[in-house]
């Protein structure tokens, strides 16, 4: 039987994973809101490019015919923050909630009589994860940012248009892109990837919010906070070397080592998918009788470190339903089958596509057939 940590450790990952896709489906959402606005920005820059002549350019008169195309872009962006604030609004409820439901389900219940569990809002949560700064700037200010950043690819594109005599058609497809191409062939493709980024980061950031105001309001019965990273080929080093370290609760200073927490899992850096587990403590930490509990509730509540384990490791033990749920059905029956989680990525690191696992394994078997 699984003990008290084992199984917060290994819900803790699972939960990751699964906003991890969440994280997904965010993405696509909120860059479709700013694809939609994209038109009418190109349309805007070509009537704007239209009514100066290549013979008169100047950035001056450039930046009054552009008065219209930074308005879109603002409004978009506008947009955009407004739609990902809902979404941390209502992800700040649903992690508290998910956080509580937890350690109700797991924690025994003579433990739970002497330490209730403490809830926090979702209001509050969302007000702390709004007030906290990721990667150095409130999430109003990366909006800012980024819609500001666009601005100036979309200026310094028609610039670099004029001085190389390109049309007014040619610059316009020089910063939205091609049809052909999906239209990630221009200049508003990277402004569009940033954006992603911040996206990830900003649910990341929320649910560590959520995480840390749980287990210090739990502080009670929670020994530590312990870095849990996603261990594969593209781990990056400053999560790979925090993997497994415990910090304080609250103030997340190191227990037992030098390494420093910074800005914690999921914000270290742009697109982390480290995340933190609690460790509870045990049960005679907490002071609790012997014969309030029984053999069983006292081996779980043991508050011992769970054993080592990697991502490969954890996603094996899973049950099917769980495996399909993260690596989709074929695969996870490819894993049970025998394949490893490695050989699911390319050298470099990148996930492969069914496809591109069908035609290695055809070259394979010609090279065995030779």
């Amino acid at each position: 039987m699984a003990t008290v940590n084992e199984t917060l450790r290994d819900e803790g990952i699972a939960h990751a994973v699964s906003l991890d896709q969440y994280k997904l489906g965010v993405v696509r959402r909120i860059i479709a809101l700013l694809n939609r606005s994209d038109a009418n920005l190109t349309a805007a820059l070509a009537e704007a490019l239209e009514r100066m002549p290549a013979g008169s350019f100047t950035i001056e008169r450039l930046e009054g015919l552009l008065d219209e195309v930074r308005s879109i872009n603002e409004a978009a962006y506008n947009q955009v923050l407004e739609a990902l604030q809902g979404e941390l609004r209502g992800l700040a409820g649903y992690e508290m909630q998910w956080q509580t439901n937890l350690f109700t389900a797991t924690v025994p219940e003579p433990v739970l009589a002497r330490f209730p569990i403490i809830s926090i809002s979702a209001e509050q949560i969302y007000a702390a994860a709004m007030a906290r700064p990721f990667q150095g700037r409130l999430l109003r200010n990366w909006g800012k940012e980024i819609a500001a950043d666009r601005m100036v690819k979309v200026r310094n594109a028609v610039r670099t248009g004029y001085l190389e005599g390109k049309t007014t058609d040619q610059i316009v497809r020089s910063i939205r892109g091609t049809r052909a191409a999906g239209y990630v062939d221009g200049f508003l493709e990277r402004p569009r990837r940033d954006l992603a980024s911040v996206v990830r980061t900003a649910i990341s950031h929320t649910a560590a919010v959520a995480r840390e105001n749980f287990n210090t309001a739990n502080a009670g019965i929670i020994e530590s906070e312990d870095w849990t990273s996603t261990l594969d080929n593209k781990t990056s080093a400053p999560c790979r070397i925090r993997d497994k370290l415990p910090y304080a609760v609250g103030t997340h200073k190191p227990i037992g080592h030098k390494v420093p927490w910074l800005e914690g899992p999921g914000r270290i850096h742009f697109n982390c998918r480290s995340t933190s587990t609690p460790r509870t403590k045990s049960w005679r930490d907490l002071g609790i009788p012997i014969d309030e509990m029984t053999p069983g509730q006292r081996a779980s509540m043991d508050g011992q470190v769970p054993a080592d384990t990697n991502y490969a490791e954890w996603i094996s033990r899973q049950s099917t339903e769980r495996q399909e749920q993260v690596l989709g059905p074929v695969r996870a029956k490819m894993l049970r089958d025998g394949m490893s989680l490695e050989e699911f990525y390319s050298p470099t690191g990148a996930f492969l596509t069914l496809e591109q696992l069908r035609e290695r394994d055809i070259k394979t078997f010609a090279k065995m057939a030779a």
